[in-house]
């Protein structure tokens, strides 16, 4: 299917440099250009008078593509959440553990998350839980390791307390060290977020089906270039919401020694 695809939008591709730049039925000379400031604006006012139309598959408002990508952005980083915390709570407080998964760490981060989708795809035969997947592969690694720095940082003299105190371990987890990583761990969850949002438009362009990312590649098949450079505005506005969201958590949570 990835194949298949990728090589529609070779061709769509050929076919859109033909069009714009190229010749038209008649051996003519057309050139087109950038599109205007004006076919910008109505291609953005038709898209927000109606953002929730579905008259199928190739034709769905940008609130329908914007659910699905935020929809599949939600359960991976929900996934990636449920493991890189509780692990790299442990990876901080065990400077062994630490040692041992860094190997292992370090060679599974710099992939990029594209790479995992051949994988993903013949594994779980199904592209919504593949796109899901890159997701959950691409967030987990940022929140896992400012997660287990967050936590291996915690001043001493403040586990010497809870230490003098005999607090039990999951009390001073909870009370103690998880407000003094919390805001390394937002910053991890915010680049993660941040990442996740550019991996998922770039994913949902070879999956094809749903999302923002298929909106633009189908535009751009269509030679809509009014339409793709709108759906490019949506893409950075939601992105810069997404950041402003966590960026407000990361202030709540943080504090001034």
């Amino acid at each position: 299917m990835v194949c298949c695809h990728a090589a529609e939008g070779e061709r769509a591709a050929s076919r859109g440099a033909g069009r714009i730049c190229g010749a038209d039925g008649q051996g003519r000379r057309q050139v087109r250009g950038f599109p205007p400031p004006q076919e910008i604006g109505k291609a953005i006012v038709t898209h927000l008078s109606d953002p929730f139309k579905d008259n199928g598959p190739n034709d769905k408002g940008i609130a329908i593509q914007l659910g699905h990508s935020l929809g599949r952005v939600g359960m991976g980083f929900v996934l990636a959440i449920l493991v890189a915390l509780p692990l790299g709570f442990v990876i901080g407080m065990s400077p062994l553990l630490h040692r041992a998964l860094d190997p292992f760490i370090q060679v599974l981060k710099p992939i990029s998350p594209l790479a995992w989708m051949p994988l993903a795809l013949y594994t779980i035969k199904d592209s919504d839980l593949s796109g899901i997947f890159v997701i959950f592969i691409c967030s987990v690694w940022p929140m896992l390791i400012n997660t287990a720095f967050g936590v291996a940082n915690v001043r001493k003299d403040w586990l010497n307390v809870a230490r003098t105190l005999e607090v039990r371990p999951l009390r001073k987890a909870l009370t103690v060290i998880l407000p003094a990583a919390a805001p390394t761990i937002l910053t991890g969850m915010r680049i993660s977020m941040g990442i996740a949002w550019l991996v998922i438009v770039a994913a949902e362009m070879l999956v094809g089906g749903t999302g923002v990312g298929y909106f633009v590649w189908n535009e751009w098949n269509n030679l809509a270039l009014p339409n793709v450079i709108f759906a490019i505005l949506v893409i950075g506005v939601v992105g810069m919401a997404l950041d402003r969201c966590f960026a407000g958590l990361q202030k709540l949570v943080s504090y001034t020694e």
